[in-house]
């Protein structure tokens, strides 16, 4: 009798420790673990988007082209613009969208980076989330209202320098309440105007800016063929190309992007995202 009554405690204490024993003069039945099926699939963590380290006195960053020597690969970077006054116009039917253009990078299978004011995202923020979802695009910050962040930039308004940070923050706030869920830690300035001041002011959002180092020419252009001719003859390896994804300042870049694609692929080209350009000049792939 001692001896069953020592197993009987060796037990407990076992048991004691998967909650399922109780004495030894009343056993307590166990209770049976939930089947496998009934605990849904934790989902991945998303990886951080790679970002430059800050620069000289932790200045904010500044990409322009990815690595010149690591295979032939180009970003398409397309700027939705829309500045903050421009409500009146969107309202009386100027289309500062482009679904064409976005249909055609579908289908030609083309990864792109747009970088979207806040007030587009405001306008349209069902193209906002259809862009944000499909695998292919990613979102980067193009500013709020597209007011410059200097003095004399394309005879746009100027953001006050102590309104910068707020700004380019108040972007982030319109793509999430317009339901975009994975905006990028990228911020391209409009016009790419920016200067020390500018590159202090926004060193706390931990944003890269991105530039580019081809320009298409594509604003208020009218020849699609000229806007193809500039992108095709200015492409090198690792750069960044800036179109527009704004049908009434931009009419000819879904027509241009048409011929850029082929031509491209045929020269061996292969079209990646400002991400995938930047975590390789990190040493990430």
């Amino acid at each position: 009798m001692i001896t069953l009554v020592r197993r009987a405690t060796a037990l407990c204490a076992l048991g004691a420790a998967l909650a399922a024993c109780g004495t030894a003069e009343a056993p307590q039945t166990p209770r049976p673990a939930p089947p496998a099926s009934s605990a849904a699939p934790s989902k991945p963590a998303p990886s951080r988007p790679p970002t430059l380290a800050p620069g000289p006195a932790g200045l904010t960053p500044v990409f322009e082209h990815g690595p010149r020597a690591d295979g032939r690969t180009v970003a398409l970077t397309f700027d939705a613009d829309m500045t903050a006054d421009q409500g009146p116009r969107a309202a009386a039917g100027e289309r500062f969208d482009n679904p064409a253009l976005i249909a055609t990078l579908r289908r030609l299978d083309v990864p792109a980076t747009v970088f979207m004011t806040g007030r587009w995202a405001e306008e349209y923020p069902d193209a906002a989330r259809s862009i944000d979802r499909d695998p292919r695009f990613e979102i980067a910050n193009h500013s709020y209202s597209h007011h410059a962040f200097t003095d004399d930039c394309y005879g746009l308004p100027t953001v006050p320098r102590e309104r910068m940070r707020s700004d380019v923050e108040r972007a982030y706030a319109a793509f999430e309440k317009a339901g975009v869920r994975d905006a990028m830690p990228y911020f391209r300035f409009p016009g790419g105007c920016h200067d020390e001041a500018a590159l202090q002011e926004l060193a706390a959002t931990g944003v890269t800016a991105v530039q580019w180092d081809v320009v298409s020419g594509d604003a208020f252009a009218t020849d699609a063929d000229a806007v193809a001719r500039q992108v095709l003859e200015g492409v090198r390896p690792g750069s960044v190309v800036v179109l527009h994804c704004t049908r009434s300042a931009a009419p000819v870049t879904e027509e241009a992007v048409r011929k850029i694609v082929p031509e491209l692929r045929r020269q061996g080209y292969r079209f990646v995202k400002v991400s995938e350009l930047i975590g390789t000049a990190n040493g990430r792939r």
